[in-house]
């Protein structure tokens, strides 16, 4: 099976479009769309249970606001598929690219990530303020992850990848701990266009670069010790 796991807060417009394509996307294989939903006043877990009546679609609730690394690693402990796929609730992410990187988890590789910054990959709709934000932050992953997109929060992996692995619930940068973190002989990038999202805000702030840095430095001082102890 393949889990798909959104987290989300304030997504109540953006789930109906983003299932319907999902489930076109997805026809033929066996999957469900698990929602983490972080207390959403607009409703967005009842959206997500009223879907459910027609699509593999159920709701991991929480009380409130506990960010997005942890809402996707109790989404990860909750769902029940071998094959594990991260992607934003607000369209930003193609939900028909979904397949291609369960084909290549499918055809050995232990991560699949979507990638911005290879070949056949692009960002649309972002001013250059963004666009200089996303490139510094992914050079600086890049000394610590083998992946061009080392910020990418758009990924498939290998639930046995991840097995036993502490991932650190840091910031919205999950992407960029499971790659640094994952049990991985293989990991492979997978163009798509990053589109900014449909619709409802960007929850991109301060916050989440003070966040990032934070992470970067965890990432950094735990290779350090690993390569040490060796």
């Amino acid at each position: 099976m393949i889990s798909v796991i959104v987290p989300t807060y304030n997504e109540a417009d953006s789930l109906p479009p983003l299932v319907e394509r999902l489930g076109a996307a997805m026809s033929g294989h066996t999957w469900e769309l698990v929602v983490v939903d972080d207390g959403s006043p607009d409703g967005t877990a009842e959206v997500a249970n009223r879907l459910s009546a027609r699509h593999p679609v159920w709701v991991v609730r929480r009380a409130g606001k506990a960010g997005l690394a942890s809402a996707v690693i109790a989404g990860f402990n909750e769902s029940r598929g071998d094959i594990l796929v991260v992607m934003d609730a607000d369209l930003s992410h193609p939900p028909e690219t979904v397949p291609a990187l369960v084909k290549a988890i499918d055809d050995g590789a232990d991560l699949a990530v979507g990638s911005r910054y290879v070949k056949g990959g692009a960002t649309m709709d972002w001013p250059l303020s963004r666009r200089v934000v996303s490139r510094v932050a992914c050079l600086m992953g890049n000394a610590l992850v083998p992946v061009r997109d080392a910020t990418s929060g758009f990924f498939a992996v290998r639930r046995t990848a991840i097995d036993g692995v502490h991932l650190n619930a840091i910031g919205f940068k999950i992407g960029f701990e499971v790659i640094a973190r994952a049990k991985t002989k293989r990991i492979v990038e997978i163009p798509y266009t990053f589109r900014d999202r449909e619709l409802g805000a960007s929850k991109f702030g301060r916050r989440e670069v003070r966040e990032y840095l934070k992470q970067l430095a965890i990432v950094a001082r735990d290779k350090v010790l690993g390569r040490l102890r060796k």
